[in-house]
């Protein structure tokens, strides 16, 4: 796609120097102006290599830490805040609101053709987590002959509702219909803060970013997101056929408590991590799989080993295949 002229000014990013931002305008859609933010920190010295990241549902990058460690390892580092979440979220809009994952697609050609293009870089890396890796495979299979991008990596991929069969099937059985033609009705959903608990500095975990754009619970879920969700969900399933290398990691244990523990600390606890190991398969012929022991959900906010061991097989996984 064409990048507009509006979108040409890099800025200080809200993370400070050496980050900077650019908004990409994406059109119009029924709720008003639709953008996309790049962020970029670029290594010392002028690298081919570069890193795209791509966050997951109600979330945004302000993980420097993981940027830190890729630039370090000669890559550019980039993130996207996808439209309606975080920089992007504009005050008409319904966070985080989507009618299907393809909607994305534009915000991923957008910041992969400043890039390649502009910038650039002959090697391009997606590290997409959660919802965001949801979307990134859906999207490089959909340009699987393209040569976008050169490898993904996925931090715990959300390729399935952490529910049992029966409720996922009765999700189906509402979602669909309802998503369609009324996709802002608030659905009814399960609520917890243990995990944004065990993540910000103000309670159990050592991590400070903004609870306006990750907050702690309390996220509405509408029909049309949900019937969205449910659809990349069986994609995953029928099988994609991506062609470069991919690598899939997940915690080797899911939270299962109703109640607060501190085994929260070291497991998964917003997806079935065995729906995500049996799944990974199946995104195309060169499929590499970690478990990482004591991960949480995002597994760069990890405790420090441990997270160190997911960076650790992540770059070894990227001198080896890409």
């Amino acid at each position: 796609m064409a990048i507009s002229t509006e979108a040409q000014a890099w800025t200080t990013d809200v993370l400070g120097e050496p980050y900077e931002q650019r908004t990409i305008p994406l059109g119009r859609d029924d709720q008003g102006e639709v953008v996309a933010t790049l962020i970029r920190r670029r290594a010392e010295q002028p690298t081919g290599r570069a890193v795209l990241h791509v966050h997951g549902f109600v979330d945004y990058f302000f993980q420097t830490h993981l940027a830190d460690r890729l630039v370090e390892n000669g890559f550019d580092f980039y993130a996207i805040d996808l439209r309606k979440y975080g920089r992007s979220l504009r005050p008409h809009q319904t966070p985080y609101f989507c009618r299907s994952l393809t909607e994305y697609f534009a915000d991923l050609d957008a910041a992969v053709e400043i890039i390649r293009g502009e910038d650039e870089h002959g090697t391009v890396l997606v590290h997409a987590h959660s919802t965001g890796g949801l979307i990134a495979p859906l999207w490089a299979h959909r340009h699987r002959t393209e040569s976008l991008v050169d490898g993904i990596a996925l931090n715990s991929p959300f390729f399935d509702m952490n529910q049992p069969r029966m409720l996922r099937n009765a999700i189906d059985y509402f979602a669909a219909p309802l998503g369609t033609f009324r996709p802002y009705q608030v659905m009814p959903a399960p609520s917890s803060n243990f995990y944004g608990r065990s993540l910000h500095r103000d309670h159990n975990g050592e991590w400070d970013y903004d609870l306006a754009w990750k907050p702690m619970s309390g996220v509405q879920i509408h029909a049309g997101w949900l019937r969205a969700i449910r659809n990349g969900h069986r994609r995953i399933e029928a099988g994609l056929a991506i062609e470069v290398p991919v690598f899939v990691a997940c915690s080797t244990a899911t939270f299962r408590s109703s109640r607060w523990d501190e085994s929260v600390l070291r497991t998964d606890a917003v997806l079935d991590v065995e729906h995500i190991a049996s799944r990974a398969h199946q995104l195309g012929r060169q499929v590499t799989l970690v478990r990482i022991e004591n991960g949480v959900h995002d597994l760069a906010l990890s405790a420090a080993p441990v997270r160190e061991r997911y960076l650790e097989e992540l770059l070894r996984w990227v001198e080896a295949y890409v």
